[in-house]
């Protein structure tokens, strides 16, 4: 289980481009390496952007912040590749928007550095240039004396440099500096080498504050709690209800009953809780090692599996709420290997099987993510409902300790393996897949970079847990929403999905945990109300409230009477 916040745009933001940023997203906790995709599909690639310091120094005529450029080509004047490079600190900003940008032939350096005056004359065309031999600020001077427009600089790695001013460098400059890396750059080269004219066209869209994908996905993950506590509070009720007419009824079929202790749902305790946080980080650290193009077809077969599962159930529980379907759920057959199974489970599985394998064939296009939402919501909601906390003991172990793995393996795992394990096991780094499919996703509708905004199943169903308690609790003591808790716990999941998409956007789409928000305002609301309340020590305890013995009532009313 991957609970990596999601809503963690590994980058999907702005595509942050700290020391050794991996650009392979621009995603969110959210917006995936689908970065590294696009760059190669699409734009030519260019692996990450580096510096030799942790911070790049700023002063007057060099404080450009780091930029992604788009570098659109034409080949003898057809549209050909587009290509990503960075800018630099120093130079004119580019523009922003690409029907401003101009067209202009670009032109190779002789000598190749361009750390001296070029032999070829030069009328505003852009000049392409190779990395060494001199520093960045010297190239550029250099090339705006020669009469050059723009300069772009060829990496001699694949991955990007950030660009930055020595400290007694002439930064009085005005043409733009912009580095391509070195596929890209020796691709534009060639063609130059063989006499083909080549343009290009410099631009650096801006990324919208706000996509409208992270609303749409604060709606799908709240939602989806919604709908699964709604459903675990009813079966709890029924549950209820039907002990009481067992025991006023005083027959050995309860006693059966309370013998087996076969309710279909699952109590997790303490121990469990604990347990569950220090499987999941070694499952974490295994999928780090050995993340390859294999072990995410494993990921995937291993999804559409708990997928067939969960979408099956949903709905099969969806259409016995029709009285044309009900007869079919309450009539069953014997079947191998299975046992009794319902006429209705057995017609619908066909479509949740075909429904499966169709995402799997086809789950790389571009409306595949549809397909991965249905499966993944759907076994969401089935988790929450057989899974449960029994008391809000367990609901704060469980959180506390997803909170602190969260935590670890986004920020602190970075000292250990030099990189966040939590985004590069999210984005599927060295698989060659758009990442793993345990999230739900939505394409980012307006950015002019594409990537997804993503959030972590673990996001959901930890915290979602301690929701459907809460709504469970309240029916069962009979309480109304504004008397009871799961308003606020509910409202305090939304809260702090949304901080978290806030803080995304502060810190520059930087990955972040979201249970680093979500579990303070989840726990800290449901057990401060709970002590103003005087209901604390129930909630941490029996977690439901104390019910009389149905034969107490009746005598207490035969008394009456």
């Amino acid at each position: 289980m991957l609970m990596a916040s999601s809503v963690r745009r590994y980058l999907q933001s702005h595509p942050p481009l700290y020391q050794k940023v991996v650009l392979k997203c621009p995603g969110r906790a959210s917006n995936g390496n689908l970065w590294d995709k696009f760059l190669s599909a699409k734009l030519g690639s260019a692996g990450d952007i580096v510096h030799q310091d942790n911070v790049a120094p700023k002063r007057p005529g060099c404080a450009n912040n780091f930029v992604l450029v788009k570098v659109p080509t034409w080949i003898e004047g057809v549209e050909d590749n587009e290509y990503v490079g960075v800018g630099a600190r120093f130079g004119p900003t580019l523009e922003s928007k690409e029907k401003h940008a101009n067209h202009t032939r670009l032109a190779l350096a002789d000598p190749p550095d361009c750390c001296r005056k070029p032999r070829n004359k030069l009328t505003g065309e852009v000049i392409l240039v190779h990395r060494g031999n001199c520093s960045f600020t010297v190239k550029t001077n250099v090339a705006e004396e020669a009469g050059a427009s723009a300069i772009l600089i060829i990496n001699n790695q694949t991955e990007l440099f950030k660009m930055v001013c020595e400290s007694d460098a002439d930064v009085n400059i005005k043409i733009p500096a912009v580095m391509l890396p070195q596929d890209a750059g020796s691709r534009l080269e060639k063609y130059i080498s063989n006499n083909t004219m080549v343009s290009v066209a410099l631009y650096s869209p801006k990324r919208p504050a706000i996509d409208i994908a992270e609303v749409f996905l604060w709606l799908m993950a709240v939602g989806t709690i919604l709908c699964a506590s709604y459903w675990s509070a009813w079966t709890a009720r029924e549950v209820a209800i039907e002990q009481d007419k067992l025991l006023k009824d005083a027959s050995e079929e309860f006693l059966q009953v309370g013998a087996s202790g076969s309710s279909g749902f699952v109590d997790i305790n303490t121990t469990s809780a604990v347990l569950f946080v220090v499987i999941a980080s070694c499952f974490l650290v295994m999928l780090y090692k050995l993340m390859s193009f294999w072990f995410v077809e494993v990921l995937v077969v291993l999804f559409c599996i708990g997928g067939v599962e969960g979408l099956q159930t949903c709905l099969v529980a969806f259409l016995a709420c029709f009285r044309w379907f009900r007869r079919f759920a309450e009539s069953f057959i014997k079947v191998p290997f299975f046992g009794a199974v319902s006429h209705l489970t057995l017609a619908v599985c066909p479509f949740c099987i075909a429904f499966t394998v169709l995402w799997a064939v086809y789950r790389r296009i571009s409306f595949a993510w549809i397909g991965q939402d249905i499966l993944g919501i759907a076994l969401i909601i089935t988790v929450l409902q057989i899974v449960r906390v029994p008391n809000l003991k367990v609901g704060t172990v469980l959180l506390g300790c997803a909170f602190l793995y969260d935590i670890f393996w986004v920020f602190v795992s970075k000292w250990w393996f030099h990189e966040s394990v939590m985004i590069v096991v999210a984005r599927g780094d060295k698989s060659g897949e758009d990442g793993i499919p345990m999230l739900l996703k939505i394409p980012r509708m307006f950015d002019p970079w594409g990537g997804y905004s993503v959030i972590g199943f673990g996001d959901i169903i930890l915290p979602g847990l301690v929701v459907a308690f809460s709504l469970r609790y309240d029916w069962l003591a009979k309480k109304n929403l504004r008397a009871g808790y799961f308003v606020w716990a509910m409202t305090a999941y939304g809260v702090g999905l949304l901080v978290t998409y806030v803080a995304l956007n502060l810190m520059d789409g930087h990955g972040q945990p979201a249970l680093l928000y979500i579990v303070p305002f989840t726990l800290g609301t449901f057990i401060t109300l709970g002590k103003k309340r005087g209901d604390l020590e129930t909630l941490w305890t029996r977690g439901e409230p104390e019910r009389p013995c149905p034969h107490m009532q009746l005598q207490s009313l035969q008394q009456k009477e």
